[in-house]
């Protein structure tokens, strides 16, 4: 982890602008194509669930803005980010678990299922020690295919964690197409990077079904 040079940061003046907003995040909703993803999930037995997260988490990596993280008055710059997200109970409520990156499927894969058998038996509403921030926050809403999503969001606290949610796949055409929301912080990235994020998912999605 180390430090970014905010005076010499071409994006200063947005973020000491945006800082100290009321609600500095701002959400953008669009669909990604994940016919194939849906399809070599199918056909090599695998959760369409972890491998779409696997695409997101590999995604949001490589964009550099994805990793940084407000710190009073600084920005950190994590190496690598992490995902958190919620899993739903039998009785429908639900609790978190958390997964270590790795930028292999298998490597990703094989350590999310030992995860989900750690996790999935603790419920409460545990989160990892040490108010940890290299991480994203997800959700999965499998019911509806949204449009838009807001939050939940406790204004007294410092924090500048992306949250990305994926909802219901749907057909259009000969498609399926699965909205996700991502919600990040104005201060650290613009629409410009949440863009990037959008291609390298579909291309990450792409690439690794072919």
């Amino acid at each position: 982890m180390t430090k970014l040079d905010i005076n010499s940061w071409n994006r200063k003046f947005h973020f000491h602008f945006f800082k100290n907003y009321d609600n500095p995040f701002f959400n953008i909703t669009a669909n990604v194509d994940v016919t194939d993803l849906y399809n070599f999930s199918k056909k090599n037995q695998l959760s369409f669930f972890l491998t779409s997260l696997f695409c997101s988490i590999k995604a949001a990596n490589e964009i550099e803005n994805f990793r940084y993280r407000i710190l009073g008055d600084e920005v950190l710059i994590h190496e690598k980010i992490d995902a958190g997200s919620t899993y739903l109970y039998s009785d429908n409520t639900f609790g978190f678990i958390y997964f270590d990156y790795f930028d292999n499927l298998n490597q990703f894969y094989e350590n999310a299922q030992k995860e989900i058998e750690r996790w999935k038996n603790i419920k409460d509403m545990a989160v990892r020690e040490g108010n940890r921030t290299d991480e994203i926050h997800y959700s999965v809403i499998p019911w509806l295919s949204f449009t838009s999503f807001q939050h939940a969001t406790n204004y007294k606290t410092e924090d500048s964690i992306p949250r990305i949610v994926f909802g219901k796949y749907f057909r259009q055409n000969d498609k399926l197409l699965m909205p996700v929301s991502v919600e990040v912080h104005h201060s650290l990235m613009d629409g410009f990077h949440v863009g990037e994020y959008f291609s390298l998912f579909q291309k990450i999605a792409n690439d690794l079904t072919n």
